[in-house]
């Protein structure tokens, strides 16, 4: 909820797809948040009349909210608690140290998925002279 009034957008938006990849809302704040582009996040109509460090204090909560493992995510007196701005700096570096171990271990996951080594060519030979089912 949080992310839908920081960026004045749906959290599934379908629309996203004629620009880019990403329907989740969460997906889209990550990649700019990577980027370093909270001007991108924030709702234009505000027209920047919003104090940068206070949107990007909200928008790192409100990704720690998001984590997938609900055990990871901070109680609602932590969030309070960062939100007033105590904390939040320790929980988000560990959060993003986490991310990016994450993304790396799913670009790996992807590269060996299409790895065709020349046991796939052998077994691909084998399912062609097998002949049809």
């Amino acid at each position: 909820m949080l992310l839908e009034l920081v960026t004045g957008q749906r959290a599934i938006d379908f629309s996203r797809l004629e620009d880019e990849d990403d329907v989740l809302l969460l997906d889209h704040v990550k990649k700019l948040e990577r980027e370093k582009r909270l001007d991108a996040i924030v709702d234009c109509n505000l027209k920047k009349d919003y104090d940068c460090q206070e949107v990007e204090t909200m928008i790192q909560v409100a990704l720690l909210c998001t984590q997938a493992s609900p055990e990871d995510r901070p109680s609602m007196s932590e969030v309070v608690r960062m939100l007033e701005g105590e904390g939040l700096a320790e929980k988000w570096e560990e959060w993003q140290q986490v991310e990016v171990n994450r993304r790396h271990e799913y670009e790996r996951m992807q590269f060996r998925r299409f790895d065709w080594g020349d046991d796939s060519v052998y077994n691909q030979e084998a399912i062609e002279l097998s002949g049809g089912r």
